[in-house]
C-alpha cells in the first residue's frame, strides 16, 4: 500500500501550477500597438490626383482675370494723372522738365508670382492644344493626354510579358543560375558564369539593378 501523499507533495503541485505557462494567455499582437496614422497612396491614386490637378488648373486659369491685372490699371492711372512739371534741384534755374504721360504715377512693383502662374498656364494651354490637334488620347480637346505616365497606358508588369536577356551576351535568356542569380543564354554561357571570380557576378547584377545592397 503506497504511503499517503504528504503536504509537501501538494505544495509542490501548487508550485507547478503557479509556474505553468501553458495557461497564460499569449496574444499575438501587442495590446499597446496602434496602427500608423500615415496613409500610403498607390500609383493609380497619385496619377489620378495629378491629372485632376492639371485639368483644374487649366480650367480655372482660362476663366480667371488674375493673369493680366496691371494692363488696365496702368492705362487708367496714366489717363487720370496729368503731367506735372518738375524742377531741377541744385542749379536754381527752375527750368521745367516735361514728364511723359503716366510718369507722375507711382510705379507698381512687378508681381513675379502672377507672371510665373501665367507662364505655366500658357505652357499648359500650348501642350493641350498641340495634343488636341494630334488627336492622341484627347476627347474634344479636353482632359489629360494618354501617355506612359498614365495608368491606362502603362506597360504591363506581368512576368509573362517581360522578356529576359542574358547578363553576359545580351541574348534572350531562358535560364537563370540559382547560385549567382545571373541569366544566361545556353550551356556555353553557363560555363562562363560558373567560372567568374568573386564579386564579378555582383557587378553584373548591379548593371541590371538586381544586386543586394546592405545598409
Amino acid at each position: 500500500m503506497p504511503p499517503p501523499p504528504s503536504t509537501t507533495d501538494d505544495s509542490h503541485q501548487k508550485l507547478l501550477d503557479q509556474l505553468d505557462m501553458s495557461r497564460t494567455p499569449r496574444p499575438f499582437r501587442n495590446p499597446h500597438w496602434k496602427p500608423s496614422a500615415r496613409r500610403n497612396k498607390n500609383v493609380k491614386q497619385i496619377l489620378s490626383e495629378s491629372s485632376r490637378k492639371e485639368a483644374s488648373v487649366l480650367a480655372s486659369q482660362n476663366n480667371s482675370g488674375a493673369s493680366t491685372p496691371f494692363a488696365a490699371a496702368s492705362s487708367t492711372t496714366a489717363a487720370a494723372t496729368p503731367a506735372t512739371p518738375a524742377t531741377e534741384s541744385g542749379n536754381g534755374d527752375r527750368t521745367p522738365i516735361s514728364l511723359p504721360a503716366g510718369a507722375g504715377a507711382a510705379p507698381r512693383p512687378p508681381n513675379i508670382a502672377q507672371a510665373a502662374q501665367s507662364l505655366s498656364t500658357l505652357v499648359l494651354e500650348k501642350n493641350f492644344r498641340s495634343l488636341a490637334q494630334l488627336g492622341n488620347g484627347m476627347a474634344n480637346g479636353m482632359g489629360p493626354a494618354v501617355t506612359y505616365t498614365n495608368i491606362e497606358s502603362a506597360p504591363s508588369l506581368h512576368p509573362s510579358s517581360q522578356k529576359r536577356y542574358c547578363d553576359i551576351t545580351g541574348l534572350p535568356a531562358p535560364y537563370t543560375d540559382p547560385k549567382t542569380r545571373l541569366r544566361y543564354h545556353d550551356k556555353e554561357i553557363f560555363v562562363v558564369v560558373r567560372s567568374l571570380g568573386q564579386g564579378v557576378a555582383e557587378s553584373y547584377l548591379e548593371v541590371r539593378g538586381a544586386n543586394v545592397v546592405l545598409k
